[in-house]
């Protein structure tokens, strides 16, 4: 979190967890931080740092891009805080200009993508009761899903990412993409249908 607000500003963190522990919730940051307070910010990266992530894990495939374009992707936010909207939710806001970046990095930076295989912090840890076949036989199935992964468009594999593996409801995806919930709903049904297909064909 330093290193973020470092970067979107050089200031000397003081009293950093005291200030931190003073807010809270997303509306109380925001006010502070649009009255001039630079550490209420650290308050919304700390919440939100993990899930942005994992969005951007979704769409680029690579570890450490996820983490760099996040970081970016905050590090913007923080600079145009003060043209936020206090009665729009911040995550909301933030994922376009966390989207945007990671299209931008497909389009640019392409052979530099990691595959979802390749990226252990996604992957589940296995259940130690499970035997040497049933383990064996999981891992198979979770190589064969992150490949599948890959081979689906950017747009398929955020719609999944955003629903079954961060669990959001179909109103806060509509929100987040700014398409219409049957979109959301049309969209999640295709990319399921296309990563099924994957799935049959590179396991089953």
């Amino acid at each position: 979190m330093e290193h973020i607000l470092e970067k979107a500003d050089s200031f000397i963190v003081r009293d950093r967890t005291v200030r931190m522990r003073s807010v809270t919730n997303d509306a109380h940051a925001i006010e502070l931080c649009q009255a001039g307070n630079r550490m209420a910010y650290g308050f919304l990266v700390e919440r939100y740092k993990k899930r942005a992530y994992y969005c951007a894990l979704g769409i680029v495939r690579s570890h450490e891009a996820a983490l760099d374009l996040s970081q970016d992707a905050f590090v913007r936010a923080f600079r145009a805080i003060k043209r936020f909207d206090p009665t729009k939710k911040f995550f909301t806001w933030y994922y376009q200009i966390l989207h945007n970046l990671c299209l931008n990095f497909i389009r640019d930076q392409k052979r530099h993508a990691r595959s979802f295989s390749e990226v252990d912090e996604i992957s589940h840890l296995p259940d130690e009761r499970q035997d040497a076949s049933g383990l064996a036989e999981q891992n198979e199935l979770k190589k064969a899903l992150w490949e599948a992964m890959d081979d689906l468009k950017p747009n398929e594999r955020e719609i999944i990412v955003l629903k079954d593996f961060q669990d959001m409801s179909y109103k806060d995806i509509a929100d987040l993409l700014e398409i219409p919930i049957g979109t959301v709903m049309s969209r999640l049904f295709n990319a399921r249908k296309a990563l099924k297909a994957e799935l049959e064909r590179t396991y089953l």
